[in-house]
């Protein structure tokens, strides 16, 4: 956004939006100031919306993810050689494998009730980090007005994390539990010859 002198939606509009009694805007919650003071460079980017995350991701030379490609990272172990917990070709429950565990969510021990920056969870499904809880992230479920998330925030308990839970929001929307993540085609690998 600072490479291309881009304010965000929030930012234009004063704020992003947390929860309260309804939504309520926080004035200086944007996507570098996530609580209304500078965040890590290592949180994630929150108070932004489908098509500022869409516009971002294609800035990167990406693009956001499928709901197909997201689930299938999260849920289905792919490793060639998995570390021990985890199973290759198994779908788990969680992206953390067969429990919760080890998610950033409202009911874990020590949970800071906040998002936390990237990587502090335990890995889980494909050595990937934050696929549940911490903040939900947008993914492309098509065109339209609505566009799905995954994995749940650390607003929530467990139950969103788990593989069976979509949830659609308005594609306009911006608010402290939602961020995303890119993803980039694999180049077309030719063989040499020898």
């Amino acid at each position: 956004m600072q490479a291309k002198g881009y304010r965000s939606l929030a930012e234009r509009e004063g704020g992003g939006f947390e929860w309260g009694a309804g939504w309520e805007r926080r004035p200086g919650w944007v996507w570098h100031s996530p609580y209304g003071k500078p965040g890590a460079a290592n949180e994630p980017a929150v108070h932004v919306n489908w098509y500022e995350a869409q516009q971002f991701c294609q800035w990167a030379g990406k693009r956001l993810p499928s709901d197909a490609e997201w689930m299938r990272a999260a849920y289905t172990e792919t490793r060639s050689s998995p570390p021990a917990g985890f199973v290759r070709g198994k779908t788990y429950p969680y992206p953390t494998g067969d429990s919760p565990d080890g998610a950033n969510h409202r009911e874990a021990s020590n949970a800071p009730l906040r998002h936390q920056v990237v990587g502090q969870s335990r890995a889980g499904v494909n050595g990937l980090f934050d696929m549940g809880a911490n903040v939900w992230e947008w993914v492309d479920s098509g065109s339209g007005r609505e566009q799905v998330t995954r994995g749940g925030s650390w607003w929530y308990g467990p139950a969103p994390m788990h593989r069976d839970h979509r949830a659609l929001k308005p594609a306009d929307f911006y608010v402290v539990y939602i961020g995303w993540r890119c993803v980039a085609d694999r180049a077309q690998v030719i063989p040499s010859k020898r």
